[in-house]
């Protein structure tokens, strides 16, 4: 399965793994890609975008603290892809 989206002038694409390479399973806390951050260009990006994540049914991340869960002052929202792999789409300071 692949998906991707284009918001302003960011474009994201997933591609799912294909079956026969899940034999070892991926996780972000093993050795290897921890997680992937974005810049968006205002917190007005980061709203819009959260609202299609939630549209597609996409779980946001730490939604008790969103969107500042990296702290008071860091505008973000954090989800996963398909793999696990934890995205991240940060507003400026």
């Amino acid at each position: 399965m692949t998906s991707s989206w284009r918001l302003g002038d960011t474009y994201i694409v997933f591609v799912q793994t294909k079956e026969k390479y899940l034999d070892v399973p991926y996780h972000r806390s093993r050795t290897g890609l921890n997680h992937l951050a974005f810049h968006a260009d205002s917190r007005e990006e980061v709203d819009q975008f959260t609202r299609r994540l939630e549209e597609r049914g996409v779980t946001i991340l730490y939604r008790d603290k969103h969107p500042f869960a990296g702290g008071d002052d860091y505008y973000a929202v954090y989800f996963e892809d398909p793999d696990r792999i934890k995205v991240e789409l940060a507003a400026p300071y």
